[in-house]
């Protein structure tokens, strides 16, 4: 079954209906299941997507955060994603700290924080971990998460986190593919045209970049039109 795709004219708009996914998803796992465990990535494009999840009226209690990746960065600093994911969502939407798990990325020496972070993935989200939605982003080289081409990370299939090389100036951690890929839910919010090459590439299912990698079977993408340019040139030379 092909990955579902929605093509919104704009960031502004894919970011707001991306933020009313998660919350419907939210609220028929709290029904279901009674909590709602949700990975959250970075960037500057879910900026505005977090903005408009912590509008939505969401009960705090039964929702858990996690994160998909971090930089090794001091606590605070603007570099690392949680910094924003807490700034913009989880201090506006009132979450109890319980209920939050950053990556513990101001260790020293990543491959500890990383194993300390998929103990903290076993104890909340069972052993394989099942979060019920991972958000994803995708890089315009490929990369996802902080599962880079040519990164070690990309091929471990054995562990639920991973250290990573140096990308952009910091190393990091990352959850790996099969975490990704065994979540209940994958939504991935593609917006910019500089990514619209990769878009197709990854719709494609295509394993020469990590992000065709993960599983498609209960992913939708969430595109501005910009994003998409590349897959509506392909349809107009096709006819």
């Amino acid at each position: 079954m092909p990955i579902e795709l929605e093509l919104l004219p704009d960031a502004a708009t894919a970011a707001r209906r991306a933020a009313s996914l998660i919350a419907e998803r939210a609220r028929a796992a709290l029904r279901e299941r009674g909590r709602f465990l949700l990975a959250l990535s970075g960037g500057s494009t879910p900026l505005p997507m977090f903005d408009a999840l912590a509008r939505e009226p969401l009960p705090s209690e039964g929702i858990e955060i996690f994160q998909v990746d971090e930089r090794v960065a001091p606590e605070g600093d603007a570099a690392r994603n949680w910094t924003h994911i807490e700034q913009r969502l989880c201090v506006p939407a009132g979450l109890p700290a319980a209920q939050l798990h950053p990556m513990p990325a101001t260790m020293e020496q990543p491959e500890t924080a990383a194993e300390a972070y998929a103990r903290t993935l076993e104890e909340r989200a069972g052993r394989p971990p099942v979060l019920d939605l991972v958000h994803l982003g995708l890089g315009n080289d490929g990369h996802t998460a902080s599962l880079f081409p040519g990164d070690a990370a990309v091929d471990i299939d054995q562990h639920w986190t991973a250290a990573t090389g140096d990308h952009n100036g910091h190393r990091r951690i990352t959850l790996t593919l099969p975490v990704l890929s065994g979540a209940r839910s994958i939504l991935w919010l593609v917006c910019g045209a500089d990514k619209a090459a990769m878009l197709a590439r990854l719709l494609a299912a295509d394993a020469g970049i990590p992000a065709g990698r993960v599983s498609q079977a209960s992913a939708r993408i969430i595109a501005d039109e910009a994003a998409g340019s590349a897959l509506r040139s392909a349809a107009r030379s096709s006819h």
